[in-house]
């Protein structure tokens, strides 16, 4: 702690000690991400450093010397004074501390704060009141980002599942009066909306298990080549022209282990985004590359690549996060998050920029990932 901030810090009547540790280890309380406010045994700040400066929208110089309740003029959610209700130096004598808990400035500015009692011994009187202050807006962002992802959901939901409630109440009422052929298309319906609702919980699924660290890679051997040329037939086969699609595969191929439904779930997302979103020729290119991780020198990169618009260059560094679409709108905007989570849980990198073509490119790069009894 600097001299002078503690210069400042110390009222008349006080006699001058450190906040607590930290001037001992060499650590600037202004250099701590934390709003750090400390109170010495008479109740008057002593230390206040800038990130609480930043919290409050109060100046040190205002803050220091004065009563911890009148510098910190807190509040709970119900309008109750805060250092009322707690009572640090006259409360009860085996508390040590207050958990976070959020509370409200003046304004009404929302903050996260925690305060803990320093003692000589277990209930002597405190010596010290050690506040720690944090900005909700991080909070905010992340319960804005859930509850986005809680409409989202909900809406597409809603969708099928008023179709599958509608044709099987329908077929239930009226079975006698349809023909096969019309029962036939109802059901087919059905089928495909319960297919959506199905697809929609796997990805609520996995972007449970990437914010939580908890995807699981099943390592086997796969065939990348062969996996990219079966998702071109099945597209061929929907009714796509076989001459759209140009797959191009470089030899010889390091052998990839990898998690085969993963691998297929990110070329599903990455040709029906080129398919549906491009024009053109969709173009896949299958190399060996630089492993892009450490001690391993190969890895297997595939770039999948498109002629159409390409994506605005002011939009390149959102692609990958929830609920990011393109000019087109339609489906959750979830398929390229989990794309970069499933990735990154191979170890391997993805990234999107502009085609040869004018297109949207995206290229990603797989380790090889082999178990170490091969290597």
């Amino acid at each position: 702690m600097s001299s002078t901030r503690e210069a400042r810090a110390v009222p008349h009547n006080s006699t001058p000690r450190p906040a607590g540790d930290l001037a001992g280890l060499g650590i600037d309380p202004d250099d701590l991400p934390d709003g750090l406010v400390v109170a010495d045994e008479h109740g008057h700040v002593v230390c206040f450093n800038a990130a609480a400066e930043r919290i409050t929208a109060l100046p040190a110089s205002e803050a220091l010397g004065q009563r911890l309740d009148k510098a910190l003029p807190l509040e709970d959610l119900e309008g109750r004074r805060w250092w009322q209700l707690t009572d640090p130096y006259g409360g009860l004598a085996i508390r040590v501390r207050q958990p976070e808990r959020n509370l409200l400035l003046p304004g009404g500015r929302e903050v996260l704060v925690s305060a803990r009692y320093v003692r000589s011994e277990p209930t002597g009187p405190v010596r010290r009141v050690v506040v720690s202050l944090r900005d909700t807006e991080a909070r905010r962002r992340t319960e804005r980002s859930h509850a986005e992802l809680i409409a989202t959901v909900a809406h597409e939901l809603r969708s099928p599942l008023t179709s599958v409630k509608g044709f099987t109440a329908t077929l239930l009422a009226k079975w006698s009066r349809f023909t096969d052929d019309q029962k036939r298309l109802m059901l087919e319906t059905v089928d495909a909306d319960a297919d959506r609702v199905t697809r929609l919980i796997a990805e609520l699924l996995d972007i449970s298990r990437i914010d939580s660290g908890r995807l699981e890679v099943r390592r086997q051997p796969v065939d990348i080549g062969a996996a990219v040329g079966r998702h071109i037939q099945a597209y061929v086969a929907a009714g796509q022209p076989a001459d759209r699609f140009l797959l191009r595969i470089e030899q010889p191929l390091p052998a990839l282990w990898a998690d085969p439904d993963k691998v297929d779930q990110v070329l599903s997302n990455l040709l029906e985004n080129a398919v549906r979103h491009g024009e053109g020729t969709v173009t896949i290119d299958v190399t060996p590359a630089e492993s892009p991780r450490e001690g391993e020198d190969t890895g297997t990169s595939v770039t999948v690549s498109d002629e159409g618009t390409g994506i605005p260059e002011e939009s390149m560094n959102r692609v990958f996060t929830r609920f990011w679409r393109g000019s087109k709108r339609g489906g959750t905007g979830l398929g390229l998050y989990i794309v970069k989570g499933i990735v990154e849980a191979h170890g391997g990198i993805i990234t999107v920029g502009r085609a040869p073509g004018g297109g949207a490119e995206f290229r990603f790069t797989l380790p090889v990932g082999a178990p170490a009894y091969l290597s």
